[in-house]
């Protein structure tokens, strides 16, 4: 202590030193964006612009998402880590999470946690194409989720499964495939994950008689699914359910298997429509991260469009279906755009009442 200082002096000295570096933290911390939606994307083919595109690159184009912000935790894709974007007025946030179950929850928990951005009154829009199922609808339809299912199950090679089963995958805890009911057991979460249904059904409104366009050789090629008229109609807007699964499964048999999964964990009351590889794994962060009051699990929406049949044509092989190119890549693309973008431009013209109100509840 200098000879000269009291020690109430002192005292108020080291006080004042101890608390500054409080006071400069408080002063530049800088307050988290308010962000009012969420795009999710889960791959691109190339850059987020300007070439042939991927989910991620007409929500970029159209929805102005020109600003280029670093994110750590981010899914690490070529050249490396894969940025987040935003418009000018930092209230749409667009993420390119990757493919696969894993991804898809790294992604979510790493935006989720960002301190940069306030998430808990954002809308969450979670789209991207997939396989269809052709008993429910046709390549290029758009279909919001009233569920997601998950694909934690048993599997024997069905060249080893008694004779008299349809397929050789059954839940966990069970004996035999496509039991009369299920529960998940203690030691693992339930396969379902459950979304907003007033939500989604004020989002099918705003979208049902939205005109998907076309293609004439998707046409000719919906003509050879005999005996599924729904795979038939030009593309349309549903409500139908997403099985998340990281096998790119394909064919009738596993089609019939996805349609019994389906049914089994939402107790018959959903209807697969649609399957992709990652939106269990998204929808098992935002269960995570909603009690953390980090984003609302009320406010999530999950809409795939149909890329390809998710089993063959009548009369060809499954193994021929699978390795073909997406013949409604571009058609399904354009129908995530345009009907996830009607849902997203309505939710922010009516700022700030769905800020504090959620639409349909």
């Amino acid at each position: 202590m200098s000879p000269r200082m009291s020690p109430h002096t002192a005292i108020l000295a080291l006080a004042a030193a101890l608390l500054l570096p409080t006071i400069a933290h408080t002063q530049t911390t800088p307050k988290p964006w308010p962000i009012r939606a969420v795009v999710i994307a889960t791959f691109e083919v190339g850059n987020d612009t300007g070439d042939i595109p991927g989910e991620f690159q007409f929500w970029v184009e159209r929805e102005h998402l020109d600003e280029v912000l670093e994110f750590p935790g981010g899914p690490q894709l070529p050249p490396g880590q894969h940025p987040l974007r935003t418009n000018k007025d930092h209230t749409v946030l667009g993420m390119l999470s990757g493919t696969t179950l894993v991804n898809a929850t790294a992604s979510m928990m790493a935006l989720g946690l960002d301190p940069r951005f306030d998430l808990s009154h954002a809308y969450i829009l979670i789209n991207g194409i997939a396989g269809v199922d052709p008993n429910i609808a046709s390549i290029g339809s758009a279909a919001w989720a009233n569920y997601v299912i998950g694909d934690v199950v048993r599997e024997i090679d069905p060249r080893e499964m008694p004779k008299e089963w349809p397929y050789g995958w059954f839940p966990t805890g069970a004996k035999e495939p496509n039991p009369p009911n299920t529960e998940a057991p203690t030691w693992h979460r339930s396969n379902l994950y459950t979304l907003n249904p007033k939500l989604v059904a004020w989002a099918y409104a705003q979208t049902k008689d939205l005109s998907l366009g076309d293609d004439d050789k998707v046409k000719a090629f919906r003509a050879e699914y005999t005996g599924f008229p729904n795979a038939q109609r030009p593309p349309f807007v549903l409500i139908g359910d997403t099985f998340s699964s990281d096998y790119y499964w394909h064919g009738a048999i596993m089609n019939k298997f996805a349609e019994d999964w389906v049914a089994l964990w939402t107790n018959h009351k959903g209807t697969f429509a649609m399957t992709a590889m990652e939106d269990s794994g998204f929808l098992g962060a935002i269960e995570r991260l909603a009690p953390m009051h980090r984003v609302d699990a009320g406010r999530v929406l999950v809409l795939r469009t149909g890329s390809n049949y998710d089993m063959q044509r009548p009369g060809h092989q499954p193994v021929e279906s699978l390795t073909a190119p997406y013949i409604g890549g571009k058609l399904a693309l354009e129908a995530a755009y345009l009907t996830g973008s009607t849902v997203l431009h309505k939710l922010l013209a009516g700022w700030p009442k769905t800020y504090t109100t959620i639409p349909g509840n």
